[in-house]
Formats: structure tokens, C-alpha cells, sequence
């Protein structure tokens, strides 16, 4: 399957005055202007155009037009580790507007067809590529230092030009697994092409919503002190975790935590095969978790307008970002579980001096524990009716757990799965669509013991039918029959499958 193409009907060259353009434009409504295209109903087509000025503010009028924003940024190699040694590939002053260019989190390897070959063999090791690092400095030139808090501010973002289609997948249990792996082993994709601000995708019919476009990793490079912090206590995790944690089966089968490994690392501008790569490659982090430097996080209210606030842990700061999403669902819950796509992001800093000791209460044993905050934007799909689902920490086989909001999360999702599975889709397909539609999630009640109390809610307008319950019998015939099978592999290992006897088929 190709992308969608979209035929371009205005062409602009922006080197050229409003009245050079391939195709005359108007400025003025009359109903004798003639057309200068033609196009069909449900054919996606651009329109380019200049700015309302026909190109009368230039560079010079303005020391913050983004018409003009460095594109630079993108054009540097990549990273794919945390570590304080690796070098900025660019400077940026506070108060300047600067643009971003990142390729997707699996740095293309998943592409748009009909096969989950390549989500199946997909190799992990590599993940996610960043953009940067960014060294922030004042307007003065001085750098961000050890302490300061840099006010990340998202001014715009979106899919790279050319290129507006994403991916969400589930991994083969044996090669990554994901939330539910107990319940969907195997290997499975659907793609997402984009109209504007809406997502659909011919692998989920009868579905189409607004993105709530962002980053998924936003992060500062930690000091020496604080990755020896993080290998430190990720290293014991993995060699006690099992003995000293009780845990339940959706993640004993999942890695415990990524310790650094020489595997598949990119460190930028450090050249491979050096002493100095070489000492990086065995000390930097995985990308994989969330930190105090912000990084992973998959917050999907990090979209246009959003500030975030970052610990300053290095001389610089440098920033680093990637993994970009179209849209994605509270918890991100089959683990490639957004709408992956390439993108771009405007950003702004500010640099708050001194600002961890003023606002951060460090959690932890020394004052790097901390994590950053972050103010939402003003741009949000607005939903006005809501189907949630409720989940309490009891398992599948009917086992009572203690207060685990993971088992209360697993069972809302698993609740909304069967649901949603009466309305004409395979369960693959609703938990793709969950892991990527803009449903929210919620820990409802932590303190009633034993039972932890976890919600989802999912839109009820995303979908062209009535999945309320209703005296009426459940809607069947052509959504059924149009559904189509998903991109699939077989798993061929042997790890048991969860079952629950109770559940649709």
C-alpha cells in the first residue's frame, strides 16, 4: 500500500512576488474571479499560499518570524543515548524561535505496507533517534547552568511536509512485547494517513479524529553524577527486581530495564570506533524510560502552545528531542502505540536561573531527584460525551492483587477491548485504536484497599457508530463486512497466553 498521495493544485514559490506565481492569486470576493484548479469531492489536494502580506515582512522586520527558522538542526547526526559527553550540534539563544526536524522513533524502519515483517524484527536495540543536542544559551551568551530550569515552549509542530502518514504497532511478544503481551503475542500494524489535523486509517474502518500532536521524548542530558544514579539503581532492579517485587504477569515478561549497551548506539558527532565512543557507548542510557531529565515520557497533552519546565543538569543544557506523535491514548499501551510519525517541532527557551532550588522538591536522596513539570496548551480536540471503562486490581484468573493501579489499568483496557470488540472489530484493531486515539486514562482510587480503581475513556465521536449501550440489539451487517484483516505475524515462541474464560470471542 502507497501513501496517500495529495495533489498539489496552488503551487507557491515563495521566491517570487504574489503576482508571479505559476497561478494568479486574488485578493478580493466576486463572483466573476475564476477559478484555477479543479479538484473532486473526497480527493485530498494542497493548497499552498504566501503570507498575508505577500511576502512584504521579511527577515529583517521581525527577529522572530518562524518563516525563517533554522532548519539546521536536522541536518546534524543523530543520538540515541543519554550522557553528558555527548556534543550540542547547534546553539540557540533564549527568546529565540527555532525549528526541529526528527525522523520517527525507529528511525524508518517500519514502513508503509501490507506486511508486520518489520515490526516483528525490528531491531530495539537502535531506538528512539533524537534531534540534538541543543546547547541554550542567554541572550548575553551565557550557557544554562547545574541548577536552572529551561522553559521549553512548543510554539508549532506537525508531520514533515511530504511525509503526512504514521504508524502503530504492536511487537511480537519475543521482541519487545508491549502492555497486553500476554493477550496479543503477535506482530501487528495499521497505518495512519492524515487529513489536515484528522487521522484514519483503511486498517481500522469507521474511525477518524483530530491529533493531538507531540513529542514523546523532551529531555536534558544528565550530569555524570546522575547517570551513574540511573545505572546504578536500573542495574540492581534487573538483577533483584524478580526476587524483591511482586510484579504482575503482563511485565515479568517484559525487560525488566535497558542497561547501557554498545548495541546499535549513535552518539552524534563522537566518532565510532574511538577510545572516546567506545567509554560513552559503555556508560550512556537507553532512551527507553522516562528520568529526572524529563525524556520518555509519552505525556500526549505536550502539544502546541504546551511549556515544559526541565532540570538543568549540564554546562548548556542540551536539549535533545524525537519520537514524535500524531496522536496518542493515555498510557501508549501497545508499546508502539502512538501515531508514530517524522515531524517537526518550533521551540522557544527561557532559561530560569537557579530555578530547580526555587520550585523543585527533590524525591529522592539527593538533590538531582527531581522531575520536571509542565503547563498544557490552549489547543485540545474537544470531546463533549465520554464511554469509560472501569477497571479494579483483580486479574484475569480472578486473583486479588493489593492496591497494583497496573492491574486495575490492564483490566480497563481489557474491559474496553471486549467492549469494543461487539461493534464490528477485532480485538487487535480496538487495542491499536486505543493505544493511539485520544482516550484518557485515570487512576481513579489508590486508597481503598485492596482495590486500586483505573479508568479509560474513549470519545464516543470518533467513531461513525452509536457504541453506547441501547435497549436496541448490538449494530451488525457492513461494518462487519468491510473490516479488513490487519498487517499480522504468526508468534512462534512459547510464553503462555493469558485467557480469560469470560471473554467474547
Amino acid at each position: 500500500m502507497g501513501a496517500r498521495g495529495c495533489r498539489v493544485v496552488v503551487p507557491i514559490d515563495v521566491k517570487k512576488k504574489p503576482w508571479q506565481q505559476k497561478l494568479p492569486l486574488h485578493n478580493r470576493w466576486h463572483p466573476e474571479v475564476p477559478p484555477v484548479a479543479e479538484v473532486q469531492t473526497g480527493e485530498l489536494c494542497r493548497v499552498e499560499m504566501v503570507d498575508f502580506s505577500g511576502g512584504g515582512i521579511t527577515r529583517e522586520d521581525t527577529a522572530q518570524d518562524i518563516k525563517f527558522a533554522d532548519t539546521s538542526v536536522q541536518k546534524q547526526p543523530l543520538h540515541n543515548r543519554w550522557h553528558p559527553d555527548i556534543p550540542p550540534v547547534v546553539e540557540v539563544k533564549s527568546g529565540e524561535v527555532f525549528r526541529v526536524e526528527m525522523v520517527d522513533w525507529t528511525g524508518g524502519s517500519i514502513i508503509d505496507d501490507e506486511s508486520a515483517l518489520d515490526v516483528k524484527h525490528i531491531d530495539l536495540s537502535i531506538v528512539h533517534y533524537l534531534s540534538g543536542p541543543i546547547r541554550v544559551v542567554d541572550t548575553d551568551g551565557n550557557p544554562a547552568k547545574p541548577g536552572d530550569l529551561l522553559a521549553v515552549e512548543i510554539c508549532n509542530l506537525g508531520p514533515l511536509p511530504g511525509d503526512e502518514w504514521g504508524f502503530t504497532a504492536i511487537f511480537d511478544r519475543e521482541n519487545g512485547g508491549g502492555f497486553l503481551t500476554d493477550h496479543f503475542p503477535c506482530a501487528t500494524k495499521a497505518i495512519w494517513y492524515f487529513e489536515g489535523i484528522y487521522a484514519y486509517s483503511p486498517h481500522i474502518p469507521g474511525v477518524r479524529f483530530p491529533g493531538l500532536t507531540h513529542p514523546g521524548i523532551i529531555g536534558t542530558a544528565p550530569s555524570s553524577e546522575l547517570l551513574e544514579i540511573w545505572n546504578k539503581r536500573e542495574k540492581e532492579l534487573v538483577e533483584t527486581g524478580l526476587q524483591s517485587l511482586k510484579l504482575c504477569e503482563v511485565l515479568h515478561s517484559r525487560p525488566l530495564a535497558n542497561l547501557p549497551s554498545t548495541k546499535g548506539c549513535l552518539l552524534g558527532k563522537i566518532e565510532e570506533g574511538t577510545p572516546e565512543w567506545e567509554r560513552i557507548a559503555r556508560e550512556a542510557a537507553r532512551t527507553i524510560p522516562g528520568r529526572e531529565n524529563g525524556g520518555n515520557c509519552d505525556i500526549k497533552n505536550l502539544s502546541r502552545g504546551s511549556k515544559v519546565y526541565l532540570p538543568v543538569f549540564v554546562e548548556g543544557a542540551n536539549l535533545s528531542t524525537g519520537d514524535m506523535h500524531f496522536s496518542q491514548g493515555d498510557g501508549e499501551v501497545a508499546f508502539c502505540g502512538a501515531i508514530e510519525m517524522s515531524g517537526f517541532l518550533e521551540l522557544k527557551c527561557e532559561i530560569i536561573r537557579d530555578g530547580m532550588k526555587k520550585y523543585l522538591t527533590p524525591m529522592g536522596p539527593t538533590p538531582l531527584h527531581v522531575n520536571p513539570i509542565f503547563e498544557t496548551g490552549p489547543v485540545e480536540p474537544r470531546f463533549s460525551e465520554w464511554l469509560v471503562f472501569e477497571g479494579i486490581s483483580v486479574d484475569e484468573s480472578g486473583r486479588q492483587h493489593y492496591l497494583d493501579a497496573s492491574v486495575a489499568y490492564k483490566r480497563a483496557v481489557l474491559n474496553a477491548i471486549d467492549y469494543l470488540s461487539r461493534f464490528g472489530y477485532s480485538k487487535e484493531q480496538v487495542y491499536l485504536l486505543l493505544s493511539c486515539c485520544p482516550c484518557e486514562g485515570r487512576i481513579s482510587g489508590i486508597v481503598d484497599s485492596p482495590n486500586a480503581v483505573a479508568t479509560l475513556a474513549v470519545p464516543i465521536a470518533i467513531f461513525d457508530q452509536d457504541i453506547r449501550p441501547k435497549s436496541s440489539n448490538v449494530p451488525t451487517g457492513p461494518r462487519i463486512a468491510r473490516n479488513p484483516s490487519l498487517p499480522q505475524c504468526p508468534y512462534d515462541g512459547n510464553l503462555p497466553i493469558t485467557k480469560n474464560p469470560c471473554s467474547t470471542t
